[in-house]
């Protein structure tokens, strides 16, 4: 059946399981179509989001939209990654497809934004498998060595995804109508016909060996990391309205530690069929890399959740363009991501750039932490390059470590650890950047007024829209100046939180162990381990 199977990939591939150049790029192409999805719905969102909820009369809650995909995206992960390990790659890939297909048609279709919320949470659903899955698929048909020469591939999905999301996202949403659909709906419509065809590229292509493991599945894992992420996500996202300290706020964070307790003792409990197998923390290149994954995540969401604002409010950027002036952040990741898994594929080693990766971004924080209202835009945009190839240099090779010291049974979910790990660093991040940015913000308003001899504003910054930045070109520029500057004074001291936090990673990645890279696949260490384990089965 394995071989039949393979077989239909393009040629049979060896009785070791080795798969050739031409079959990997086969399967490559369906796995770029399902990252598509996922990247694109990222992207796309940005620009589009201020008018879905303007037309849907949702504005004072259309964060619900992003948390409740956030909360299910980022809970489904490791699921997928246990899940796939138990009854193989491809049915949980093409679930996630289908799920991710029916959640776009849905979030088309709403009405309200707490529709919208509900449907991106069926979104959010496939999307949690869309990313982890496909970097553990790859993990099984190529090596460690050569791994970094296919990895590029996905670099070029997330940069054409960058580029391409802002400008699509605008221009639907700037469009009264299209094929008499109101023009915003179809920011998640055209996820239809994509998913269409990964389903059926996928369907054909993506066909490689994969022996069954009859374990358990771990129900009671899912649930308790559900009672324990889903509150701490929310008050994550709602916290700075609801105030951190208030009633509501409080009943999250006892919910959320309860339940993540109980998630640690029935994982302990559950042993190999865990979701998350405690085991694995035991490998200190897993521990130490997820917990770096963590940092990285809080750093790096909040860098990509400030630039945004910073050119948008400070600069006067619209959406679109400042979507479009992060490229040269884009170009950072995908040269330095490809350029490094070139050398890796070469030389067998990897340690170094993740050590570079997180200096350079870290300098990159601290770089932003001096740009002001007056900083040329150029400058700006050498440090996001700079941000960029740190990114780059760190994100392929720590997950390269994760998937070199995984043992091949838990190849799924220490791949999916990774992205699980990075996003709730990431909500974490955002979360916490925001409440800086807002606590501070007015005070340093007041400040800038009072430097430039003006009164102070009577309601403070309570008439500040920062959903809509066109009424600050309105203003008088003394009148301006002020907001302009105050903002730029705070998003400087969140940059500068930002650097500290990632200054921590790069004094961890010091301690990470290099593992040799073996230079056979997944597949081809399953079957190593079959043949070694069959002379044992016979004896006994």
């Amino acid at each position: 059946m394995s071989e039949q199977a393979t077989a239909a990939a393009g040629e049979a591939p060896s009785r070791a399981g080795a798969l050739s150049h031409r079959q990997i790029l086969t399967i490559l192409s369906g796995l770029m179509l399902g990252m598509f999805l996922a990247a694109l719905d990222q992207t796309i969102m940005a620009s589009a989001m201020k008018t879905i909820a303007d037309q849907l009369h949702g504005q004072t809650i259309q964060a619900w939209a992003t948390t409740a995909y956030l909360i299910t995206a980022t809970i489904s992960t490791p699921l997928y990654g246990k899940l796939s390990d138990i009854v193989g790659r491809k049915p949980m890939y093409l679930a996630a497809i289908t799920i991710f297909l029916i959640g776009s048609l849905l979030s088309g279709i709403a009405t309200s934004m707490y529709e919208l919320a509900a449907y991106r949470a069926v979104q959010g659903l496939g999307a949690g498998g869309l990313m982890s899955l496909a970097l553990a698929i790859i993990a099984d048909i190529t090596s460690p060595l050569e791994r970094s020469r296919y990895t590029g591939y996905f670099m070029g999905v997330w940069g054409l995804s960058s580029v391409g999301g802002p400008l699509i996202g605008g221009l639907f949403a700037g469009l009264d109508s299209f094929l008499g659909i109101t023009g915003w709906r179809w920011v998640f419509l055209l996820n239809v016909p994509i998913a269409l065809i990964a389903l059926v590229v996928v369907s054909r292509v993506l066909n490689v060996p994969h022996t069954k493991v009859p374990q358990r599945i771990d129900f009671w894992g899912a649930a308790t990391l559900t009672i324990g992420l889903v509150p701490l996500l929310i008050v994550a996202e709602q916290g700075r309205e609801w105030g951190w300290d208030s009633g509501a706020s409080i009943a999250m964070y006892v919910t959320g530690v309860v339940g993540l307790v109980a998630f640690v003792f029935v994982e302990r409990w559950m042993g190999d069929a865990a979701l998350l197998p405690m085991r694995l923390f035991r490998r200190p290149v897993f521990a130490l890399t997820n917990v770096i994954n963590f940092i990285m995540g809080i750093g790096m969401f909040g860098m990509m959740m400030s630039l945004p604002l910073y050119l948008q409010i400070v600069k006067g950027a619209t959406p679109t363009e400042s979507g479009l002036m992060t490229l040269p952040m884009t170009f950072g990741i995908l040269v330095a991501a490809m350029g490094s898994g070139r050398v890796t594929s070469k030389t067998g080693r990897y340690r170094i750039f993740p050590i570079i990766g997180l200096g350079a971004t870290t300098v990159a924080l601290f770089l932003f932490a001096q740009i002001g209202t007056d900083t040329a835009l150029w400058q700006t945009m050498l440090i996001m390059t700079l941000a960029g190839a740190g990114l780059g240099l760190c994100m392929q090779s720590l997950l390269l470590a994760i998937q070199a010291d995984a043992p091949v049974k838990d190849m799924g979910v220490a791949t999916s650890s990774a992205t699980f790990f990075r996003s709730i660093g990431g909500t974490v991040g955002t979360a916490v950047f925001l409440s800086i940015l807002f606590g501070i913000v007015a005070d340093r308003i007041t400040a800038a007024r009072a430097a430039a001899s003006l009164p102070p504003m009577p309601a403070g910054t309570g008439g500040l829209d920062l959903n809509n930045t066109a009424f600050i070109n309105a203003l008088p520029p003394q009148e301006a100046r002020p907001i302009l500057d105050g903002f730029a004074s705070s998003l400087d001291t969140v940059f500068m939180v930002g650097g500290i936090v990632v200054l921590v990673a790069f004094a961890l990645i010091w301690f990470l162990k290099e593992v040799p890279l073996s230079n056979k696949s997944g597949l081809q260490r399953a079957a190593s381990e079959q043949d070694s384990a069959a002379p044992v089965a016979a004896v006994h």
